[in-house]
């Protein structure tokens, strides 16, 4: 480990990034030519002349250094306190390894100057190239049509390329790995069957892992009782390794009883293992040997490895039951709600934030994400939808195709820039 007593800031985090094999010593310094003597401009020049993805930057700032990323170009700030800040960025210098949970980035006009969003981890989200008054921070993503796409890889590529190209900042998948035949079934009133197709979330990534570059995959949600805890820790953080980080996983305790009698898991128990589950896939993504011994789960001095480039990786809940908002207040960093953002919905996002108060945590740190059918109307309705989830809270806001009549992932593609259109200009 390098000693880096005397390093400016910029040029801690720098060598942060070398020694995790990030960046190599030749790029560190060509972006060091042109810069400051002390290092400021370092990160500038670093994303800027293409060395570092900067969702690889902001990913590593926010998960492994702990340091919080903020922009505060929408948020009123003293001026007097602004003029205190000698350089670009208000900071604090990194201890170690590791950041101060204090540390902000201040962006204050001076050029040069990385914007970062003002949420934990992804791009600008709709604040890229939108007009005046469509003004949000929500991150936007593209629901994958999984019964809708088809089998063709070409098809799967295209669309997630599309998405990236138009700016959205994740990709949201389903997930289901069997589909009960109805006709063997005395009544079925669930919304899918075996004749509706699911590709499986963590091969897909893999998948878009070489065909993309930036958009963040997101599982909304991942059946986690169906699944053995150990093993989706190992494919998680193998997705979170291939895709530079981009790995968002959203879990839920599912419906078909057909899939966890298949899959071997106990149905009736699913929801009081899953706040085991996600303490013993924290423990695996972030401690090199883990040693948990849990009502459900046994883990004898061991470890996965490669662990995730985020330690943890984010971890969200869908669902909306009383006991399981609990459990996002308690455990969760996001949650899928499944409501209108109208006065109900408000209500509930209150109650989830007292339950995250009540266990000593900060209620803004839980992202939300709310969500838009394309059935819902047209432009107007879209854009009234998204603003109703911004006055909400929602950090984050996804696009549903499916069930619209669309035809091919061609139709699916000009739905999704149609929406993107609608709400960001």
């Amino acid at each position: 480990m390098v000693n880096r007593t005397g390093l400016s800031f910029e040029e801690r985090v720098a060598q942060f990034l070398l020694e995790g094999g990030f960046l190599t010593e030749q790029q560190v310094a060509q972006a060091h030519e042109g810069v400051s003597s002390d290092g400021t401009g370092l990160l500038d020049a670093l994303v800027s002349k293409g060395m570092l993805a900067q969702e690889t930057l902001v990913t590593v700032l926010n998960f492994q250094l702990r340091i919080p990323v903020v922009d505060l170009r929408h948020v009123e700030v003293d001026p007097e306190a602004v003029s205190l800040v000698p350089e670009a960025y208000a900071r604090q210098a990194v201890d170690g390894a590791h950041g101060s949970p204090d540390t902000i980035f201040v962006h204050t006009g001076t050029a040069p100057a990385i914007i970062f969003p003002r949420k934990i981890g992804g791009k600008t989200g709709l604040n890229s190239g939108k007009s005046s008054g469509k003004e949000t921070d929500m991150q936007l993503g593209a629901i994958f049509p999984q019964t809708e796409i088809g089998a063709d890889p070409a098809a799967v590529k295209d669309f997630a390329q599309a998405a990236e190209a138009m700016g959205y900042d994740h990709l949201l998948v389903f997930d289901h790995v069997l589909g009960a035949d109805p006709s063997k079934r005395e009544s079925w009133d669930r919304p899918y069957s075996h004749n509706d197709m699911f590709h499986e979330p963590f091969v897909l990534f893999g998948f878009l892992a070489g065909v993309t570059e930036t958009i963040q995959m997101t599982t909304g949600v991942l059946i986690l009782g169906q699944r053995q805890t150990a093993l989706v820790a190992k494919q998680a953080a193998e997705v979170d390794v291939l895709t530079g980080g981009r790995l968002r996983l959203g879990i839920g305790i599912g419906w078909n009883d057909v899939e966890y009698e298949a899959l071997g898991e106990d149905f009736n128990n699913r929801g009081s293992r899953s706040a085991e589950q996600i303490r013993l896939l924290r423990a695996l993504w972030t401690e090199e040997v883990v040693t948990f011994e849990g009502r459900h789960h046994k883990v004898s001095h061991a470890g996965i490895n490669p662990r995730p480039v985020q330690q943890p990786i984010p971890i969200w809940l869908g669902g909306g039951a009383d006991r399981v908002v609990r459990r996002i207040g308690r455990l969760g960093d996001g949650w899928f709600p499944q409501f209108q953002p109208d006065s109900e919905g408000q209500q509930r996002i209150a109650q989830m934030r007292e339950y995250a108060k009540a266990a000593g945590r900060d209620p803004s740190a839980i992202g939300i994400e709310g969500r838009v059918s394309f059935t819902e109307g047209g432009p107007d309705e879209w854009a009234k939808k998204a603003a109703a989830w911004d006055e909400l809270g929602a950090t984050h806001l996804s696009v549903n195709t499916m069930k619209a009549g669309l035809k091919g992932p061609d139709q699916h593609i000009e739905a999704i820039r149609k929406f993107k259109e609608a709400v960001s200009g």
